[in-house]
């Protein structure tokens, strides 16, 4: 299971990296450039929102890796777990709002939610 947990938590750190990089360096006309109609939601948030869940999609991201892995406060790594299900969790509602797809908003937010419980019940940290 320990394996299992690593895969995702690397799997979930490099997607949240990319995407948090990606919101932190773009405009609100680039993303929606460069989403190609994935990315109309920023129609309907702040640029300095945008800016935000950038920032915590790579905190969240480098929490989900960093601690565990140098063994400093790795009691961190789930509660990145939980932030990041939690930030998908609001994805989520914004985009049902939106009428927009919501199976790859889901997904992430239950992958990170399974590295929660996995980190913090089943191998805790």
């Amino acid at each position: 299971m320990n394996i299992v947990l690593w895969i995702l938590q690397g799997l979930l750190a490099f997607m949240f990296l990319m995407a948090g990089m990606m919101k932190i360096s773009q405009t609100k006309d680039g993303l929606k450039e460069k989403g190609a109609g994935r990315m109309d939601w920023v129609d309907d948030v702040s640029p300095e929102n945008i800016k935000l869940i950038g920032i915590l999609e790579i905190l969240g991201a480098l929490g989900l890796v960093l601690p565990q892995l140098t063994g400093i406060l790795p009691w961190l790594t789930p509660l990145a777990a939980v932030g990041l299900a939690l930030t998908m969790a609001g994805a989520t509602v914004l985009h049902a709002r939106r009428s927009d797809p919501l199976v790859p908003t889901i997904m992430l937010l239950l992958f990170a939610a399974f590295v929660a419980y996995g980190r913090f019940v089943l191998i805790p940290a």
